[in-house]
């Protein structure tokens, strides 16, 4: 439920209702623009009278929401939210570029890459220590050495760094990462889900390979309800009986997405197509749909690359894509 006061209300008439709406156990949070204050009202609102809410001299309008996620819905914020990561913000007309190795494999190597992806124009170094791989003998990443690396890579560089968490047991280990990355296979880890939620981080949550955007939604409210607003989500391809990419980016969930919600969307080309020569017309594509942000799989040599070389692309092939994405964005605004 949400209640749109009328304009002139004065703080404290404000202060007065929400503390009114509380002492029914309802969870209020409030929403200033610059001509309305909206209240998203979440909790049991059938105990709230809505004729009576409705008569009160400040209240403009009350309605219903009915779609399942409350807190991350735009009836709830109507502006963008904005992510702040050191002097990085994404979303609201920001826009972020996130680059770097599918996995640390070595100080040289993401040292190197980081620096590369910087003098290219990255924003955020992206990096897996803990790497969820289908196969058991694959490649696991190097785990807690593999983030002791991207901060090393931070103080080299100065970028703000996002990796993956797998589990609740390893978040102390995060503790000096900017950005937790929730990958697909975790996007309904629901007891992770609301220990990210007691953080003040930002999180980037990937959605599911066979999840609808309602699902990411629901996830996103998991963090939300634990008290952290601080999402980023992230569209990486969903499964489709199509062999020919590895996953089938789906472009329509940034309009989409940006309709439903008021958090920033980031869109991962390289996981949902697998192929390095498709990750350029994508991430393209990404940014003239509107994307708030687009991350990149990049390795200095990809051949050798321990995890999904086939789709990273070089530090120059970056440099060259970060220059295309920039035009786009330009003329779009």
């Amino acid at each position: 439920m949400i209640a749109v006061l009328k304009q002139g209300t004065t703080p404290e008439q404000t202060e007065h209702l929400i503390k009114w709406l509380k002492n029914m156990s309802l969870d209020v949070h409030m929403s200033q623009g610059k001509e309305v204050t909206i209240l998203g009202l979440v909790g049991d609102t059938s105990r709230v009278d809505i004729e009576l809410l409705k008569s009160l001299e400040i209240v403009a309008t009350v309605k219903r929401v009915s779609e399942p996620f409350k807190q991350a819905n735009r009836k709830f914020h109507p502006n963008d939210s904005v992510i702040s990561c050191g002097d990085v913000k994404i979303g609201g007309g920001n826009f972020a570029m996130i680059a770097g190795p599918c996995s640390v494999e070595s100080e040289e190597q993401i040292i190197e890459v980081a620096q590369a992806v910087k003098a290219a124009g990255a924003d955020i170094l992206r990096g897996g220590a803990f790497k969820p791989r289908t196969s058991p003998y694959a490649f696991q990443g190097l785990k807690d050495q593999g983030i002791k690396l991207l901060l090393e890579a931070k103080k080299a560089t100065g970028m703000p760094i996002i990796t993956e968490i797998m589990n609740i047991r390893t978040l102390e280990l995060f503790e000096d990462v900017d950005i937790i990355q929730v990958g697909a296979r975790n996007m309904q880890n629901f007891d992770l889900l609301q220990e990210l939620g007691k953080t003040k981080k930002p999180i980037l949550l990937k959605r599911g390979l066979a999840n609808t955007l309602q699902e990411l939604l629901m996830s996103a409210e998991y963090i939300m309800s634990e008290g952290n607003e601080n999402i980023i989500l992230c569209e990486r391809g969903i499964r489709t009986y199509e062999t020919y990419t590895r996953n089938t980016l789906d472009l329509s969930a940034i309009p989409v997405l940006h309709e439903l919600s008021h958090l920033p969307v980031v869109i991962d080309p390289s996981h949902a197509t697998g192929r390095a020569a498709l990750v350029p017309p994508m991430a393209v594509a990404a940014a003239a749909a509107g994307a708030d942000g687009i991350m990149v799989e990049i390795h200095n040599n990809p051949a050798c690359a321990m995890c999904d070389g086939a789709q990273s692309l070089t530090p120059e092939q970056f440099n060259e894509l970060n220059q295309r994405v920039q035009k786009v964005r330009e003329v779009i605004k």
